[in-house]
């Protein structure tokens, strides 16, 4: 399972099902696969079903947890922005853009604790995962 923004950028490989004991058309594994249908999204939690695998060989329910960016904390300091996360949050790239609906880019490099010139212009961020 992956996902992909609707631009075709940021694959993420969410989760590989395990292999199959007996495949390709039936099998058990703990996990399912060939997954079908559409998927439900309630809280952080995916849920979907597939059509072989499981316990059985003849299909599961999945849910799978999508990982959390991590909070931002964003505080003044003289003429400064200080943007900080936990640093044990890898895998997450800050992003800024001058609107909250605007196009947010990569600050290459940009690690926690970020300083940040305050400007004339407002400023947004947020993590990614990478």
């Amino acid at each position: 399972m992956f996902a992909v923004n609707t631009d075709g950028t940021d694959f993420t490989n969410l989760h590989s099902f395990t292999t199959l004991s007996n495949p390709p058309q039936s099998g058990t594994n703990s996990d399912g696969g060939a997954p079908r249908a559409g998927l439900i999204l309630s809280g952080n939690t995916l849920y979907g079903a597939a059509v072989i695998g499981g316990s059985s060989g003849n299909g599961t329910v999945f849910s799978l947890s999508l990982p959390q960016p991590p909070q931002l904390t964003i505080l003044a300091s003289g003429a400064n922005v200080i943007v900080t996360w936990p640093t044990n949050a890898a895998g997450f790239a800050l992003q800024s853009a001058p609107a909250s609906t605007g196009n947010f880019t990569n600050l290459p490099g940009a690690t926690s604790p970020y300083t940040n010139a305050i400007s004339g212009a407002q400023q947004f961020f947020r993590l990614i995962s990478n």
